[in-house]
C-alpha cells in the first residue's frame, strides 16, 4: 500500500485560493468531483462574515468562466448539485444546481469559455412544494418534496405524510433544455432521502418520528414501475408493481404488509451512500456495515473499530472496483466487498478527507485534503494466479470461527493471536502443509517436519481433490462460452459434494441456496449423484447415502438463521429439486427420509427433524410455494400426505378426496390404513358414515365399507353418527321421496344386522360364568 500525492491543487482553476479556502480552516460542508474527476465542486455554509456559497474549480488549469453561487438567507437553500452527461458533446458534463423550492439551474462547461448558464426551470409544480431530497437516475430527476397541509390546525397524524416523491426527464440538446412531465411515484409518504444507483433508487427515511415507517427501506425500479419492501433487520419483505398513479399511495403499498412491518426493530442508520455495484451501503450506529442489494437482501460486510458512532462523527464511504473504502476519525479502512476482509488500516495525518472520482481506475483511491490531492494505491501480487496467502488467511479465519464456537472464554480471538499463541497447533500444520505442497511441486514435502510428512501422505487425496476443484474453477473462467455449461456441471457437482462432507452452518447453507438457484439443472444432478438415488429392480426409490451426508440432509436451522433473505433448508432445496425434474419420486423420497429418521431418532425425540416440523409438512410447504397450483399437485399432496402413515395426515388425504369426490380411491385408501391402528379405524369409518348419511355417492361400495365398522360401536353410536349428519331439507319430509337420494333403513340395514349379530365383548368375557350348570356355584373346600 503506498501514499502519494498527485496534486497540491495548483493544477486547479484558482489553485491557491481553493488552498487558502481549505488551510484557514474553512471546511467544506459537501465536496463532489465529476465523474472525469475534472471538476470540483464545494459546498459552504454560512459562517459570518461569508455567506453560503457553492464554487466550481477546473483541473489542469482549464481556461474559461468560473461559477460561483452564492444565497443570502432567509432565501432557498441549496439541495443537489448533479452532475449529467452532455448528449452534445461527448466527454463534457452539465450540472443540474437544484434549490429547496424547486428551483433548477442547467449550467454547461464548454471549453475555453468556461461555465455556461443553459437555462432555469421549475421542478415542483405547486408553489408552496420544498424539495428535501434529489437524485438523478438516467436521464431523469427524481426528488422528495414537501406539500404542506393547506388547514392551519391540520392532523398531526396526516402531517407526517405530507411528502411525495416525483420524477421528472430532463433532456438536455442543442435547442436549450427541457423538462418532462411530473411522474408521482408514491404520494402521502413521509420524509425520504432519494439515492440513486444505474438501475434503482432508494428511499431511506430521514426521521424516526412516526414508529412504523422508521423500520424498512424502499426500493424503486423505474423501469418495472416496482417498489420493494425491505427490513434490514428481516431481509426481503414484500414487492408490488404500480402500474397507475392511483395505486402509488404510499398507505396502499403498506396495506398488506403493516402487520408483518410492526414486529421488526427500528432502523440503526448512521450514513448511507450507493455502491459502484449498485447497492446501498449502510452503516449502522454501532459500526457495522452493510449492504443492501436492489432485490431486498441484506448482507454484512464489516465492523468499524471504536465505540458506537455519534452522529457528529462522519463516516465517508466510497467504492472503487471490490475494494470498499471507510474514513472514521482520520483511520482509512479498505474492505474486500466480496468476503468482509480487512485489507489495510491506515491512519491518517489528517482528519478530514472528501474521496474524489479515480477517473476508472480501480487501483487507487484519491480523496482530497487540505494539503492537496493523495492517491492510495495498492498494487497486486506479481503471481496473481497463486492463492497461497489468501487461501491460508482462510485457515487461520476458519480455525478462529471454529475455536469460538468452542470457547468458554468471553475474550475474542483473533487470526493474530492464532498464529502468535502456541495452544492451537492444526491451523498452523495445515496452514505449513499447504505452503509447501500446494505450490512447490518439484518437491512437495521440503522443508517440512517428519510429523508435518505423515500427515501430508495422509490428506494426499483431499489436496488433489482441492487441486482439481481450482483447476475446474479456472477452466470455467477460461473456456469459451459452448464449453462453460459442462464444466458448471462438473464444478456444481463437486461444490455440492464437499459441502455436504463438511459442517452445515449458516454460511455453507446460504451458498448452497446461491448454487441451487443458478445451476438447478446441474444441482439437480449433483443432490442424485450425492445421495446415490436411484430405482431397484421393482420400480422402488433407494438411496445408498451415508449416515452422515443424511443427517446435514435433514438437518433444520433455527428460524433466526434460516428466515433472513429467503433462506432455505437443505430438505426443501432438495424437495423442490424433485418438484421441478423428477415429481413422481418425492413421496418415495420423503418415504425414505422417514426411514432413516425413525433408525435414528425415537418418535418423540426433539432433536431429530421429526421433532420440530414433520418431513411431509416440509415437503408440502415447498409444494405450497409454487407459482400455479394443478391437479397435478393436487395429486403430489395426496402422495405425501399418505406416503407420510401419520394418523392426522391420512385423515388430511381422506377429507382431500371426499373433496375431489374420488369415492373409489377414498373407499381404497379407507381399506388400506384402517389397518394401522385400531383408533384410526373408528376415526376413518365415523368420516365415511357421515358422508353415507348425506349422499348416495358411497352406495355402491357399502360391500367394501361395512367390514371396516369397528367392534366398538354399537348400533346406537352408528344411529347417532347417522342422524347428526343428515342433510337439513327446508320441505315438509314425506315417506317416499321422489328424488331417490334420501337415506332409508334399507340401505342402513345390513350394517345394523352386523352389528347386532356380532358377539358382544362383555358377553365374551363372562361366556364362562354363564356356561355353568348349577346356579350358585358349589362352596369351595374349607382348609383346617
Amino acid at each position: 500500500m503506498k501514499l502519494r500525492q498527485v496534486s497540491d491543487l495548483s493544477d486547479f482553476s484558482r489553485g491557491h485560493w481553493l488552498r487558502e479556502l481549505l488551510c484557514r480552516g474553512e471546511e467544506p460542508s459537501h465536496v463532489q468531483s465529476s465523474p472525469d474527476g475534472q471538476h470540483l465542486l464545494l459546498l459552504q455554509k454560512s459562517q459570518p462574515p461569508t455567506l453560503p456559497r457553492v464554487v466550481a474549480f477546473q483541473r489542469h488549469s482549464i481556461a474559461g468562466a468560473d461559477l460561483e453561487r452564492s444565497w443570502q438567507p432567509p432565501q432557498p437553500a441549496l439541495v443537489g448539485l448533479l452532475f449529467l452527461q452532455s448528449p452534445v458533446e461527448l466527454g463534457s458534463w452539465v450540472l443540474a444546481v437544484v434549490w429547496e423550492h424547486g428551483r433548477t439551474e442547467v449550467w454547461h462547461f464548454v471549453v475555453s469559455v468556461g461555465w455556461q448558464l443553459l437555462q432555469t426551470l421549475e421542478l415542483c409544480q405547486g408553489a408552496r412544494a420544498r424539495v428535501v431530497s434529489v437524485c438523478s437516475q438516467g436521464a431523469s430527476l427524481v426528488w422528495c418534496e414537501e406539500r404542506p397541509p393547506l388547514g392551519a390546525h391540520s392532523d398531526m397524524s396526516k402531517c407526517a405524510f405530507r411528502f411525495c416523491v416525483c420524477a421528472r426527464a430532463l433532456e438536455v440538446g442543442e435547442q436549450g433544455v427541457r423538462l418532462g412531465t411530473v411522474r408521482i411515484v408514491l404520494h402521502n409518504s413521509p420524509e425520504y432521502q432519494v439515492l440513486a444507483s444505474p438501475q434503482h433508487v432508494f428511499l431511506v427515511p430521514v426521521a424516526a418520528g412516526f414508529a412504523t415507517t422508521s423500520k424498512f427501506l424502499l426500493i424503486w425500479n423505474p423501469e418495472k414501475a416496482e417498489f420493494t419492501i425491505t427490513a434490514p433487520s428481516a431481509g426481503f419483505v414484500h414487492s408490488k408493481v404500480l402500474r397507475s398513479s392511483s395505486e402509488s399511495d404510499f398507505r396502499k403499498l403498506l396495506l398488506g404488509s403493516v402487520g408483518l412491518l410492526s414486529c421488526f426493530a427500528p432502523l440503526d442508520i448512521h450514513t448511507s451512500a450507493v455502491s459502484n455495484s449498485g447497492g446501498l451501503l449502510l452503516v449502522s450506529m454501532k459500526g457495522s456495515v452493510s449492504i443492501v442489494e436492489p432485490d431486498g437482501t441484506q448482507r454484512h460486510i464489516f465492523d468499524l473499530e471504536g465505540s458506537p458512532l455519534a452522529q457528529r462523527n462522519p463516516v465517508k464511504l466510497k467504492t472503487f472496483g471490490s475494494i470498499l473504502a471507510c474514513v472514521l476519525a482520520g483511520v482509512l479502512y479498505l474492505v474486500d466487498q466480496n468476503s468482509g476482509r480487512l485489507i489495510e488500516k491506515e491512519v491518517l495525518s489528517m482528519k478530514e478527507v472528501h474521496f474524489l472520482e479515480s477517473q476508472g481506475e480501480e487501483d487507487s483511491i484519491q480523496f482530497l485534503s487540505k494539503t492537496g490531492i493523495y492517491s492510495l494505491s495498492f498494487s497486486k501480487p506479481e503471481d496473481s494466479s497463486r492463492p497461497e496467502p489468501c487461501l491460508v488467511e482462510m485457515v487461520f479465519e476458519e480455525a478462529c470461527r471454529y475455536y469460538q464456537r468452542r470457547s468458554l472464554s468471553s475474550s475474542k480471538l483473533t487470526v493474530e493471536k492464532l498464529k502468535k499463541g502456541g495452544t492451537f497447533q492444526a491451523p498452523v500444520v495445515l496452514a505449513a502443509i499447504l505452503q509447501h505442497s500446494l505450490y512447490q511441486k518439484q518437491k512437495p514435502a521440503q522443508g517440512l517436519q517428519d510429523t508435518y510428512t505423515k500427515l501430508l501422505s495422509t490428506m494426499s487425496l483431499e489436496l488433489q481433490s482441492y487441486m482439481s476443484l481450482e483447476l475446474l474453477k479456472a477452466c470455467v473462467v477460461c473456456a469459451p462460452e459452448s464449453e462453460v455449461e459442462s464444466y458448471c456441471k462438473e464444478l456444481v457437482e463437486q461444490e455440492v459434494s464437499r459441502i455436504l462432507q463438511s459442517d452445515m452452518d449458516k454460511d455453507n447453507l446460504a451458498y448452497l441456496n446461491f448454487v441451487f438457484a443458478s445451476f438447478p439443472k446441474a444441482a439437480w444432478k449433483a443432490t442424485r449423484s450425492c445421495l446415490q438415488l436411484q430405482q431397484n429392480g421393482d420400480g422402488l426409490l433407494v438411496a445408498r447415502a451415508t449416515p452422515e451426508v443424511w443427517k446435514k440432509v435433514l438437518c433444520q436451522p433455527q428460524l433466526e438463521e434460516v428466515g433472513q433473505n429467503g433462506m432455505a433448508p437443505l430438505f426443501e432445496l432438495i424437495c423442490a429439486s424433485f418438484l421441478s425434474f423428477k415429481p413422481k419420486w418425492l413421496p418415495s423420497f420423503v418415504e425414505l427420509t422417514q426411514q432413516y429418521v425413525s433408525s435414528s431418532w425415537s418418535y418423540s425425540s426433539k432433536e431429530g427433524p421429526e421433532g420440530r416440523v414433520p418431513l411431509y409438512k416440509r415437503a408440502l410447504g415447498v409444494l405450497a410455494r409454487k407459482n400455479k397450483h394443478g391437479e397435478a399437485d393436487d395429486e403430489m399432496e395426496l402422495e405425501l400426505l399418505l406416503c407420510s402413515k401419520r394418523p392426522k395426515a391420512v385423515l388430511q388425504a381422506l377429507h382431500l378426496l371426499i373433496r375431489l369426490k374420488q369415492w373409489q380411491r377414498v373407499v381404497e385408501v379407507a381399506e388400506k390404513f384402517s389397518k394401522l391402528s385400531p383408533l384410526l379405524n373408528k376415526e376413518i369409518f365415523i368420516t365415511l358414515l357421515a358422508e353415507f348419511a348425506q349422499h348416495r355417492e358411497l352406495d355402491p361400495y357399502l360391500d367394501r365399507l361395512w367390514p371396516l365398522c369397528p367392534a366398538e360401536l354399537s348400533a346406537s353410536d352408528i344411529l347417532t353418527v347417522v342422524l347428526q349428519h343428515l342433510p337439513h331439507s327446508q320441505e315438509t319430509p314425506v315417506p317416499f321421496s321422489s328424488e331417490g337420494n334420501q337415506l332409508t333403513v334399507g340401505l342402513l340395514k345390513p350394517l345394523l344386522q352386523r352389528v347386532v349379530q356380532r358377539p358382544n365383548v362383555q358377553d365374551e368375557m363372562y361366556s364362562d360364568a354363564l356356561q355353568r350348570t348349577t346356579f350358585p356355584p358349589p362352596t369351595p373346600p374349607r382348609e383346617h
